[in-house]
């Protein structure tokens, strides 16, 4: 068993790095973005110029230049925008091996969908990630690739297609967080497997003196939009893991379908302005509009899906006898006088829409299952109940806190 605290600090720097390194990269792609689509065709630009611009920035003045396929001569000197990928994706990976694999009786398997041991669940996720890259790919750069409008159709229903995958075999919440690891694998590895060495083949061909191919470029730049249109629907399901009200109803996969129209509609806008310097008064009402109406079906599903009591089976949720000790009955009441009015089905503390972080305590397995996470904010922290609002006492948490050496000696007893 991994120490409480470790398992806390070492979750939150992975997740600190994760998040430094993908606003880089986010900053990165939506700034060359914007810069691609508001160059500007001028006479006297040079050969193979396609366009440019002029910028202002931190009181200085930037001319910035784009050539069609690339300069006559290779400067000396040449930035790649490539690490910022790779760190995301790469701290992304670590993350979800630090908190849905090695942590997955708490976070990836839900018993009521799918028995799965630690190991299973990280083979299908991984798996899944691999097989989706493949798919994504091969996709791509077949006949549907060279028709933007098929593909991105096809891809927005295996998407979908992903999500309802992961929903039969992992807990609702590790499926949005799996479904929004397999899009940002296909956006990683497009760099690394297509802009990055498309790239490298052009300057190789302009060191040897030949003239680049085209179509390389026109690769790079289609794996590019891709990226940009699901950069927004990817930091939306990343956070969701907070949010429990988008996975944990009936309708938590056509709320991702919602989530992908509105980053598409979002990111049409602000390309359109880019492009044109102003936005038609058509194009902002129906972006704008599509994103706002797209947006508030997705929040009425999540109130009229979101489960209750009714689905709640508080005899299948019974203890295993050999992890009931003598101390379990009561620490079980003393947490649930004290904290389910938020972790439940159907929180009925003011303002509480649903338990936070999808952490439930309603019957005696989800008090086991949750264990760690109750030794780390009950005991350790004493960060629940927030500002210790419904008034546990020390002697409370010093009862929960024995009971907890209890419940790790039973596990260790039994080889759990």
């Amino acid at each position: 068993m991994i120490d409480p605290a470790l398992t806390e600090w070492t979750s939150q720097l992975l997740r600190w790095l994760h998040v430094i390194t993908a606003i880089a990269w986010i900053g990165s792609s939506f700034y060359f973005i914007m810069l691609d689509l508001s160059l500007k065709k001028r006479e006297g630009m040079g050969t193979g110029v396609g366009g440019e611009a002029w910028q202002v920035h931190g009181g200085g003045f930037y001319h910035m230049r784009k050539f069609v396929v690339a300069p006559p001569e290779l400067p000396a000197q040449l930035t790649w925008f490539k690490w910022e990928s790779y760190a995301t994706w790469i701290s992304g990976f670590f993350l979800l091996i630090w908190i849905y694999y090695l942590q997955a009786e708490i976070y990836t398997v839900d018993p009521a969908v799918m028995a799965l041991a630690p190991w299973q669940a990280a083979a299908i996720g991984i798996g899944a990630l691999i097989g989706g890259w493949f798919v994504y790919d091969g996709l791509c750069k077949s006949p549907l690739g060279r028709n933007d409008l098929a593909l991105g159709l096809v891809l927005f229903g295996f998407i979908l297609l992903a999500a309802w995958f992961f929903f039969q075999v992992f807990s609702p919440r590790a499926a949005y967080l799996h479904t929004g690891a397999l899009i940002a694998t296909w956006m990683s590895g497009s760099v690394f497997r297509v802009i990055i060495p498309n790239q490298k083949v052009v300057v190789a061909d302009l060191i040897a003196g030949r003239t680049p191919d085209p179509a390389l470029g026109m690769q790079a730049k289609q794996r590019s939009l891709h990226n940009n249109f699901l950069t927004l629907p990817v930091i939306f399901l990343m956070l969701s893991n907070h949010y429990p009200l988008a996975w944990s109803g009936t309708y938590a996969i056509p709320i991702i379908g919602l989530v992908l129209l509105t980053g598409a509609a979002v990111r049409h806008f602000f390309n359109t302005h880019h492009a044109m310097g102003h936005v038609p008064a058509a194009t902002m009402a129906w972006t704008w509009g599509g994103a706002a109406a797209c947006m508030a079906l997705a929040v009425w599903l999540s109130i009229i899906g979101k489960p209750s009591f009714d689905d709640v089976d508080f005899d299948a949720g019974l203890a295993p006898a050999e992890l009931r000790t003598p101390l379990f009955e009561e620490a079980m009441f003393t947490l649930q006088g004290r904290c389910v009015m938020c972790h439940a089905s159907e929180p009925f503390w003011p303002g509480i829409a649903s338990a936070p972080k999808g952490m439930k305590m309603e019957t005696e397995a989800d008090i086991l299952r949750h264990a760690s996470q109750i030794r780390v904010h009950t005991v350790d922290t004493r960060s629940m109940p927030p500002n210790n609002i419904t008034e546990m006492t020390l002697a409370e948490r010093r009862l929960v806190a024995d009971w907890l050496a209890e419940y790790e000696a039973a596990r260790r007893g039994g080889g759990g």
